[in-house]
């Protein structure tokens, strides 16, 4: 990981399938991550490791655990420090949304995402100094994107995007803070997004997340409702 900065990640799950994917995906990008079963779990490594932990993704449906009460339980122990996420798969219905926004949770990510999706949906929230975008759900989505550098000019293929930035697939990412301008058409679109935009996070085994630092009014709108719209038909 760029900079060698190392986050500690508690995955609470009660489906290995899950849990061990989603450590596996953290651990292989130089993080460490600790596995959770049951609520009870959570809670008492919340409790030893509060200054330690830097996420938590938990599962509602944990057993023994009263969904959103699970939150407020660990609120009561962290005094709203810690981003949570939540998978979204175990939301109840809107009132749990609802409920869950009051207590301040950071979002939601997808427990069957695709390995390669895992970090770039963490990242927002394992570097929020560094990923300073505006907090909007993020669409999987594979799309040719060009981007320049200097003189230098790269093609590539999405793997996300977000409001506020997309995440690049490539081996060859470029350093945090780097600045570059990039271009990609959304699907049924007939006009080319341009947009300048920074560095955010960057991993050789991932590839990279870049924030919209300047982006034409009318390709801003079109970014923001086609992901809308996608989060919505997803969430649905």
């Amino acid at each position: 990981m760029a900079g060698a900065v190392h986050k500690t990640v508690v995955i609470a799950d009660d489906t290995p399938f899950v849990r061990d994917r989603f450590k596996a995906a953290i651990e292989h990008a130089g993080h460490r991550a600790f596995t959770v079963r049951s609520a009870a779990e959570l809670l008492a490594r919340v409790r030893a490791d509060l200054p330690a932990i830097d996420l938590v993704v938990v599962d509602l449906r944990l057993p023994h655990a009263g969904g959103v009460d699970l939150v407020r339980s660990i609120r009561k122990l962290d005094g709203g420090r810690l981003p949570i996420l939540v998978f979204s798969g175990t939301i109840g219905g809107a009132s749990e949304v609802r409920d869950l926004a009051n207590l301040g949770i950071a979002g939601y990510v997808n427990e069957y995402s695709a390995s390669q999706q895992i970090l770039p949906s963490l990242a927002p929230h394992l570097f929020r100094d560094n990923f300073n975008r505006r907090n909007s759900p993020r669409v999987a989505l594979g799309i040719p994107v060009a981007y320049r550098f200097g003189n230098t000019i790269a093609a590539a293929v999405t793997l996300n995007l977000g409001r506020g930035g997309l995440a690049i697939r490539t081996m060859s990412p470029l350093e945090p803070s780097t600045r570059a301008r990039v271009r990609f058409r959304l699907p049924n679109s007939r006009r080319d997004v341009d947009a300048d935009a920074c560095v955010a996070w960057s991993d050789r085994r991932v590839g990279m997340g870049m924030q919209f630092e300047r982006i034409d009014a009318n390709d801003e709108s079109a970014v923001e409702g086609f992901v809308d719209a996608q989060h919505l038909q997803h969430a649905s």
